[in-house]
């Protein structure tokens, strides 16, 4: 985790000072951090660097990827109660937002079955912290940055061609996947045919994706993987699981999630 940004999540939160909490007298107290409501937690290794690094003692009650129920601690904290308050936000924050993830990763992974991997995708302004949400709830991170894999979308195809851009990747680094994006079955075919190692079925209904799966296995001997791509969510991710597909991926995990609800209470001295 890179602790610099954590810390400028903080200091733009604080500016200058937390005023109202300078009001109060700075003794050391204790405080808790709760689930209110049943939840898989993730962000706890994120915010237990940034309040070490404050002067603040943890004990953690639930690791990332664990499953809380309503009213269960996740994390107990003692040190200054002007240093506890002032993070409050920015530590809550970051836990409701990767729980948020964690628990609906884990809800469509569950739908899914083990058959099928659930993946993130670049949607998302907070990539590093969204992406280790998704694997605390048991999916996928996809790409974590742009140099991790070839995935050849619309936009390359328009300049290059689907045969020439895939012949360029594998001429360039021939150590990493190339993954195209396919929107008909005749871009699935040019992919396949010339050597995807997987081929994105991009806002393909479920029953297309059955078509172009078995016209590609009936044309191709070793078939790509296939991810579905386009609109799903958790309420349609079970007829794309059942499509014939290797890999779910799901801006929604990340662009629409609802952050889970978290608090944090004083205790006392």
């Amino acid at each position: 985790m890179n602790i610099d940004f954590l810390w400028g999540l903080l200091a733009e939160d604080v500016g200058y000072g937390d005023i109202t909490t300078s009001l109060l007298p700075d003794r050391t107290v204790r405080a808790r951090i709760f689930a209110k409501e049943d939840l898989v937690v993730a962000g706890v290794g994120a915010v237990s660097e940034l309040l070490l690094d404050n002067g603040i003692g943890i004990s953690v009650s639930r690791d990332d990827g664990e499953k809380v129920a309503a009213g269960e601690d996740i994390m107990l904290l003692e040190g200054s109660v002007r240093t506890i308050l002032t993070l409050e936000r920015t530590v809550l924050n970051i836990l409701q937002r990767m729980s948020g993830i964690a628990t609906t990763t884990s809800r469509c992974v569950e739908i899914a079955g083990p058959g099928v991997r659930v993946a993130a995708t670049r949607k998302t302004i907070l990539p590093y912290l969204d992406k280790m949400a998704v694997q605390a709830g048991g999916g996928d991170p996809h790409r974590w940055r742009l140099d991790d894999m070839f995935l050849i979308k619309d936009n390359h195809i328009k300049v290059l061609g689907i045969g020439e851009a895939v012949k360029r990747a594998r001429a360039s680094l021939f150590s990493k996947k190339i993954e195209v994006e396919a929107e008909t079955l005749e871009e699935a075919l040019e992919a396949a045919d010339a050597g995807a190692d997987i081929i994105m079925l991009d806002n393909m209904s479920p029953e297309r994706i059955v078509e172009v799966i078995a016209a590609i296995r009936k044309k191709v001997r070793d078939a790509p993987l296939f991810e579905a791509s386009g609109n799903i969510t958790p309420e349609n991710i079970r007829e794309y699981a059942n499509s014939g597909v290797d890999i779910i991926s799901m801006g929604w995990l990340t662009h629409s999630v609802r952050a889970s609800d978290i608090s944090l209470e004083v205790c006392g001295d």
